[in-house]
């Protein structure tokens, strides 16, 4: 199973890179760890979440969000994957074409569809 996420938002003249700075500071207030790179493709962050269940289970997963298109018509995807290292000089289209997002198994996945809901409803907060 692939968790993943998609929002578009049309008419509302953001600033896409002021955007993603505002996404990655909520996500760092609320405890997770960021790190975050402006790509071909996008803005992309990277947020995970330390714990010890997550440290035993998961080490290498991550919510991964991509914020892409226009300030008057993007797209904001959100998903699992991969924790990449110095994600800022991975190239941004095999990422997301290739390990940004991976299977995970179906309790997990309600776990992950809650936290996917939760971080989808403050980004609509934010954009407005």
């Amino acid at each position: 199973m692939v968790a993943e996420k998609n929002m578009r938002f049309q008419g509302k003249g953001k600033d896409l890179d002021q955007l993603a700075q505002q996404v990655e500071q909520q996500l760092k207030t609320e405890g997770y760890k960021t790190q975050s790179s402006k790509g071909p493709l996008g803005n992309i962050i990277q947020a995970q979440k330390a714990g010890i269940l997550r440290d035993i289970i998961t080490a290498d997963r991550a919510f991964t969000i991509l914020i892409a298109g226009q300030p008057n018509d993007f797209s904001v995807h959100i998903g699992v994957g991969k924790w990449i290292q110095n994600l800022a000089v991975a190239a941004a289209e095999i990422v997301l074409l290739s390990v940004l997002f991976i299977a995970i198994d179906v309790p997990e996945m309600l776990w992950t569809t809650h936290v996917e809901n939760g971080i989808a409803k403050e980004i609509s907060q934010i954009v407005g």
